[in-house]
């Protein structure tokens, strides 16, 4: 399959030529029915001639090429209307029927505060202009309408809010909040790119809005959330280097693909941050990351022959797994004076249990190397309830 790919150096087309490229070259095991043998890649640096040549040959058309920013209103239609216009004409010149994908907005509906849109009647007139083309020619037509997008690699100061908080925020930039309560549909770019893979494989999504008598595409998750919502997460984001505490992010939530994007944001200096290691002549003990409602998870280095916890909990478990170094982990119920013990070691790494009720210990066995040992402890360390008890094993 040859697929064109118009706007290819845009947002949405960089992400997308990425994933074709994944599937191209044998690294997406999730689409191995799809082959893909060119991706042609159309943008303003390219030629007519090529377009020709594109238009020809292509099975497949993405067009995501646009116009967003103007600097007069008229180049909206012709940006919008007009290059679709003349893409269409190329492909009836070589009677090249390939499925062509529209990517459209929600502000073609012209409803509400879109009602005026020039940008909304642009794409409006692209939409009609390909449905007319379908059903002239035949050929399979996806229309989809993209509510406000987000993720990595979009532009910041343009025509993304949620870019251009993450780049603020990142970088330390001022921003502006007109209005929290400000509601809008979000949609992320790798939902938007697996429902573009879908088309490729006829297992697009249908819609029609409204009395619309069209049959449109739609990508199925997206996400209603307000810019004070937006603004407080990043908030609990640009904190995290100081508080390690790992907001609670569930499986496809909002928040969770909110903060993949704002890490894509940060400059360099900020790509790593210092974490705090207790040290004393036993060696370190150091909290990497406290995650709400799940807990902690921590590194402890214990110098050549030294013993370190001698102490016990009511409530609080954890898991010890030693991942460098040769040492023994003893438990001792507490009013028992049988002690369970297991040796450890980083060459066969396994994960041992802390037992409520057991006062526990680590030892380095070697009198040469470091004993590295990764801990989670089911909850996060609270100074003012610590539920840890002196007591020697």
């Amino acid at each position: 399959m040859k697929i064109l790919v118009t706007g290819a150096k845009g947002f949405v087309g960089k992400n997308l030529v990425a994933n074709l490229r994944n599937i191209q070259e044998g690294k997406n095991r999730t689409r191995q029915n799809l082959q893909i043998d060119e991706i042609f890649e159309y943008d303003m640096d390219s030629t007519k001639e090529e377009l020709n040549s594109w238009c020809k040959n292509c099975d497949f058309v993405f067009h995501l090429a646009g116009v967003n920013r103007p600097k007069e209103t008229s180049e909206f239609m012709e940006g919008n209307f007009g290059f679709t216009s003349e893409m269409l004409t190329l492909l009836r010149k070589y009677d090249n029927k390939c499925p062509i994908m529209l990517a459209s907005s929600i502000q073609a509906s012209l409803e509400g505060r879109f009602a005026d849109s020039e940008y909304g009647k642009s794409k409006l007139a692209g939409e009609e202009l390909l449905f007319e083309y379908g059903e002239v020619t035949g050929a399979r037509v996806l229309v989809y309408r993209f509510p406000n997008l987000f993720g990595k690699w979009c532009r910041p100061n343009y025509n993304s809010v949620v870019a251009t908080f993450c780049n603020a925020f990142a970088n330390d930039l001022d921003y502006t909040v007109n209005d929290p309560s400000t509601e809008l549909e979000m949609l992320y770019i790798d939902d938007l790119v697996e429902e573009m893979l879908n088309a490729l494989e006829r297992k697009e999504h249908h819609c029609t809005y409204g009395n619309a008598n069209r049959e449109y595409c739609y990508v199925p998750k997206t996400y209603m959330v307000t810019l004070g919502e937006i603004v407080d997460w990043l908030e609990r984001f640009k904190a995290l280097p100081d508080t390690i505490l790992m907001p609670e992010m569930p499986n496809d939530s909002f928040q969770k693909k909110l903060y993949s994007t704002y890490l894509s944001y940060l400059p360099k200096e900020k790509v790593k941050f210092a974490l705090k290691m207790n040290t004393d002549e036993r060696g370190s003990f150091t909290e990497l990351m406290h995650i709400l409602n799940c807990g902690q998870f921590s590194v402890n280095i214990s110098n050549p022959g030294t013993t370190k916890g001698q102490h016990w909990h009511n409530s609080k478990w954890e898991f010890f797994i030693v991942v460098s170094g040769h040492g023994l982990i003893q438990e001792r119920k507490i009013g028992s004076d049988e002690v369970i013990e297991f040796e450890v070691s980083g060459e066969k790494i396994e994960a041992i249990h802390m037992l409520p009720g057991y006062t526990h210990n680590i030892i380095n066995l070697s009198d040469k190397e470091n004993l590295v040992t990764v801990m989670w402890a089911n909850e996060i360390f609270d100074s003012n309830k610590p539920d840890t008890f002196y007591e020697s094993v």
